[in-house]
This record gives C-alpha cells, structure tokens and sequence, in this order.
C-alpha cells in the first residue's frame, strides 16, 4: 500500500514568527487528513529545505508526495526556481512520484476567503 505525503511550501523569513501561519495549516491539514505524512519545508531562510523535507517523507515510506506552495500567486520562485527544486528531488527519489500543485492563493476557494477576510476588516 502506497503512502501519501503533503509537503506544505513556504518562502520562510528571518523571523521564526512568520512560520507560525504555515504551522497552524500543517496541524489542520494533519487534522483533515490523519492517514497523510504532512511536512512543512521552505525555499530560503527557514528548515527544514523542500529537499529535506521530501527525504524525511521518502523514509518514511511515502511513494507519493504532493508539494503545495503556500503562497498567493505563481511568481518568479514558482515559475523558475521551484521546479529545478522538484526535478533535483525526483532525481534523488525515482520511486516517488513527486508532483507540483498551484499556489494555494490560485484556488478560488482561498481567493473567496481572502475577498471575506478583507471586507470584515
């Protein structure tokens, strides 16, 4: 039997504070889905790297790993820099698939929730 992993993906920041938004999705996430390995990795400044993180899950047993971006749109990371990330990952790891989502902040549902955060603000 297959074992899934959710790595969520952040920017990270100088700031050990600024990870706690990303925390709190990584332990809702465990919440919704018990039977998922979920890690949080991120690009530069914070651990663990998305390299890491996608070694920890492949030791664990996880043949399918599923990176999601938390970020707001695809940028310049998510448009260069993060694919080399997941083709170096997929070089290291052949028997997981590895896939790429879109930016959380793609979602129309995240969007709704956005545009009903800032109108009670």
């Amino acid at each position: 039997m297959s074992k899934e992993a959710i790595i969520l993906f952040a920017h990270g920041a100088r700031d050990p504070e600024w990870a706690k938004p990303a925390q709190r999705v990584a332990a809702a996430l465990r919440s919704l889905r018990p039977e998922a390995l979920v890690e949080l990795a991120f690009l530069e400044l914070m651990e663990p790297a998305l390299a890491d993180a996608v070694e920890s899950a492949a030791a664990s047993g996880a043949t399918g790993i599923r990176v999601v971006p938390l970020f707001l749109a695809q940028g310049g990371h998510l448009k260069r820099d993060v694919p080399a990330l997941i083709d170096a990952v997929r070089t290291r790891h052949p028997a997981c698939t590895i896939e790429l989502a879109v930016a959380v902040g793609e979602d129309e549902g995240v969007v709704q929730a956005m545009a009903a955060f800032a109108a009670g603000a």
